[in-house]
């Protein structure tokens, strides 16, 4: 009755099979590199960093980001806060100007020829160790030219989502921030759940599909049982994010 209840109950995107697809798609695959990648997180905890160029909007953009990387910290157990001093931060996030975006960010990136896609409102970047766990992050919103394309909120969910290590957009992952088809602004329960799944005590920095399938195929059943595939949208919902937003 239970495997009957649960049937009937899923989402395409709840089936273990195509939660496993989706992770190999946004955690293992890059679309400015060819080929399979290996696993991208962080092993340690993340301090940030807050650049304002905009004043009148440095409130609510601040708000914003805290609000979402509590609840980044929620999903995957890292703790995540805001930096003291810019020297100890780990992460950047700059809210600039479409006139400068491009300075800033070959300020942060550290490489003056890094320039932004010709589409891009907003870019982020990793700094990998030997290992493969990311040691920086940085990102990158131009507020004037975000909120032009009304994209400010999707802008700081996607790009610092991203630097969680989830680096790849993918139009066969749906619903998701990571499909730039869909008209998704904040974290779905899938989202949550490709989060979970990184951050994963068995799931290390350089792993491979191989290596994951078996590990993922084990807790997707668990969390098939348990309801956390079941109840995932509901539980996203729950963020302050999602509260300000009205829905």
């Amino acid at each position: 009755m239970l495997t009957t209840s649960l049937a009937c109950a899923e989402e395409p995107w709840q089936s273990p099979a195509y939660l496993q697809q989706a992770f190999v798609e946004v955690a293992l695959r890059n679309e400015y590199v060819a080929g399979e990648q290996t696993v991208r997180k962080w092993q340690q905890p993340i301090k940030v960093w807050l650049v304002q160029h905009d004043a009148d909007q440095s409130e609510k953009t601040a708000w914003l980001t805290r609000a979402h990387l509590q609840h980044l910290s929620q999903l995957t157990g890292l703790p995540i806060n805001m930096a003291i001093h810019a020297a100890e931060a780990n992460m950047t996030v700059v809210f600039s100007q479409a006139a400068q975006w491009r300075q800033d960010i070959a300020q942060v990136s550290g490489n003056a020829k890094l320039q932004p896609p010709d589409d891009a409102v907003c870019m982020f970047g990793l700094s990998l160790d030997t290992h493969k766990a990311i040691k920086r992050a940085w990102v990158v919103i131009p507020v004037d030219h975000a909120q032009e394309h009304r994209s400010l909120v999707s802008c700081i969910v996607e790009e610092i989502t991203q630097a969680m290590g989830l680096p790849n957009d993918s139009e066969h992952v749906y619903p998701s921030v990571f499909n730039d088809k869909t008209p998704e602004s904040l974290l779905t329960g899938l989202d949550a759940l490709l989060l979970k799944m990184l951050y994963l005590p068995a799931i290390k920095p350089g792993m491979r599909a191989a290596q994951i399938q078996p590990i993922l195929a084990g807790q997707l059943q668990q969390w098939q049982l348990d309801g956390t595939i079941q109840h995932a949208e509901q539980q996203v919902r729950q963020s302050a994010l999602y509260e300000m937003m009205g829905f």
